[in-house]
């Protein structure tokens, strides 16, 4: 098969979709592979790390669609990116199509197959190709609200570890997923008060287990997430429904019962923001205030950190990338029903059912196709 992989367009997006190991994997198992020319620069790689582990380079991305059987990509393909896919192309790489409807119809009139990483499950009901990211972005949340909670940035002016004589700032983590679990294991490491919150009992055993003397947990009722809220200088939206638009936690009239200057940090806003007054930013533009508020909602945080980030995800979609290369997408997807879980569009239809209800597409069962 040939594989190609485009340099990424989206705003402050540094991230690469193959690594020169992913490439040498892939040229060892008798596939070509094309990478567009600096591809790999914001990640540290250079064209001739791409040749060296057997890779042709490509002038330009249309170079790229032309030539490939399968597009590997790191975000959703952009507006130009979607007219250049055709009938029978594969695609692989992150879609989050419940929020965005453009992109939706888009995919459907270009006849591709595409495979979403976000939506790809695993053994333990995990999901596998999104949990780097995650771990990545749950990390860096901590990270860029402190930022965000500098007077300067229009925040509290409050250091969420204090210093002797002033206690922590609080931090509210609502999720305790991957996101949120790291979140919380790095905004306490930083010294802050931490609360996280699910409605997931076992989940909340398991954290009370593993971390009960490093942070805090509750329900996450309506009624104990405002009031947590209120007191929090930091809250970090965390929630995700696999392939779904994140339900929104935090509205725009309880913006008020905030501390002047808290910051929200929305790490769903893939998915559409878990707080009502989210909207995407990117790493150029970062921060808006409403009502007083700070919103940190930055799309593609991971970005921020390409190297880590872009080695962390190839190491997690290598296997799957090789399985669809070696066998085609039919038979893969036929012997691995989380690859299957992957499949979002196929050939016009819509195959992922959490999409179509957000969208009101109607949707095929992806295994009639195979």
């Amino acid at each position: 098969m040939h594989i190609g992989c485009p340099k990424e367009i989206k705003p402050q997006e540094f991230r690469v979709g193959m690594t020169p190991n992913a490439v040498a994997e892939a040229v060892a198992h008798g596939h070509t592979v094309t990478v567009e020319t600096a591809a790999g620069i914001g990640a540290g790689f250079t064209d001739a790390d791409y040749i060296a582990a057997g890779a042709k380079i490509a002038a330009t991305a249309a170079d790229v669609f032309a030539a490939a059987d399968m597009i590997v990509k790191v975000k959703e393909p952009q507006t130009v990116e979607r007219k250049m896919l055709r009938e029978g192309q594969l695609l692989f790489t992150y879609l989050h199509l419940a929020p965005d409807p453009d992109q939706t119809h888009d995919l459907l009139a270009s006849g591709a197959t595409c495979i979403a990483y976000e939506t790809v499950t695993d053994d333990r009901g995990g999901l596998p190709l999104l949990a780097p990211m995650s771990e990545v972005a749950g990390r860096l949340a901590p990270q860029v609200g402190a930022w965000t909670l500098q007077k300067a940035n229009g925040g509290r002016g409050v250091l969420l570890g204090g210093v002797p004589g002033v206690g922590p700032g609080k931090v509210l983590v609502i999720g305790g997923g991957v996101v949120g679990t790291h979140a919380a294991r790095i905004a306490a490491g930083m010294g802050a008060d931490v609360t996280v919150l699910d409605r997931s009992l076992p989940r909340l055993r398991y954290l009370d287990d593993v971390f009960g003397g490093t942070f805090k947990n509750g329900y996450a009722s309506a009624g104990n997430t405002i009031e947590l809220a209120r007191e929090a200088d930091l809250i970090i939206g965390a929630v995700l429904v696999p392939g779904a638009a994140a339900p929104k936690l935090i509205k725009r009239d309880q913006l008020k019962e905030l501390k002047p200057g808290a910051a929200l940090v929305d790490v769903a806003i893939d998915q559409g923001g878990c707080f009502e007054t989210s909207k995407a930013t990117t790493h150029e533009n970062p921060i808006y205030e409403v009502d007083g508020i700070m919103h940190y909602c930055v799309a593609n945080m991971p970005g921020a950190v390409a190297r880590t980030s872009t080695i962390a995800l190839g190491n997690a979609t290598m296997p799957f990338m090789l399985a669809l290369a070696d066998k085609g997408w039919k038979k893969a997807c036929a012997e691995d029903r989380h690859l299957l879980n992957g499949l979002n569009v196929h050939a016009g239809q819509l195959t992922y059912a959490a999409v179509g209800e957000a969208l009101g597409i109607a949707t095929v069962d992806p295994k009639t196709l195979i």
